[in-house]
C-alpha cells in the first residue's frame, strides 16, 4: 500500500472546474464557466443529535448541507455574473456542475468524472480596490448532496479554464 502512495499523482486544483446555468435556461444554454477564476471550493457539513442514555450518548445524525464556493476576477463584459446575481434577486434555480479534467469518463468525448447540483446562490459579493481587478465571490446553497456522473466540458471550456488557472513555470509546448 505504501508503494502505491508513492505513485499516486496530485489532484491540482486548476484541474477541479465548476461550471453554472440557471436551470430555466436549461433548453437553450449550456453550462458556463467563470472566466478567471482563482479559487472554487465545496464544503460538505451534518449535524448530529446527542441523546443522553444510561449507557452513554448515542448520535443522531442529521442531514448533510452542501455549499459550493466560487472566486473570480470580473471578466469585461462577462453577463453569467450578471445572470447569477439576477438569480439570487429572483429566488432562481441554479444547476452547478463540478468537473475533474484529471479523470475522463470511459465513454464519450470531452467527458469527465464529476457531479452535479442544484441550489441557490445564498451570498454575492463584489469588491473593486484602487490597486486590484475586480473581484467577485458568490456562496451557492445546494439543495441535497448532488449526484455523481459524467461532465461534459467542452475543448473551448477545458481552454478556458486552462488559461485562468496558468502557471508560471515552462510548458514545453510551443
Amino acid at each position: 500500500m505504501h508503494r502505491l502512495q508513492l505513485f499516486a499523482e496530485a489532484v491540482q486544483g486548476k484541474k477541479i472546474v465548476y461550471l453554472y446555468r440557471i436551470k430555466k435556461e436549461a433548453a437553450t444554454n449550456d453550462g458556463t464557466i467563470l472566466a478567471f477564476t482563482t479559487e472554487n471550493g465545496r464544503s460538505k457539513s451534518k449535524d448530529a443529535d446527542s441523546t443522553a442514555t444510561k449507557d452513554g450518548s448515542i448520535r443522531t445524525p442529521g442531514t448533510s448541507e452542501v455549499e459550493i464556493t466560487a472566486t473570480s476576477i470580473l471578466a469585461k463584459g462577462d453577463e453569467m455574473i450578471d445572470k447569477l446575481e439576477d438569480a439570487m434577486d429572483r429566488d432562481e434555480l441554479i444547476e452547478v456542475w463540478e468537473a475533474n479534467l484529471s479523470e475522463p469518463a470511459e465513454s464519450g468525448e470531452n467527458k469527465f468524472k464529476g457531479m452535479y447540483f442544484q441550489g441557490y446562490l445564498t451570498e454575492f459579493e463584489k469588491n473593486s480596490s484602487a490597486e486590484d481587478y475586480v473581484e467577485c465571490s458568490l456562496t451557492f446553497g445546494i439543495n441535497g448532496s448532488g449526484k455523481r456522473g459524467n461532465v461534459t466540458v467542452t475543448v473551448e471550456q477545458q481552454e478556458i479554464a486552462d488559461y485562468a488557472f496558468a502557471d508560471t513555470q515552462r510548458t514545453g509546448e510551443v
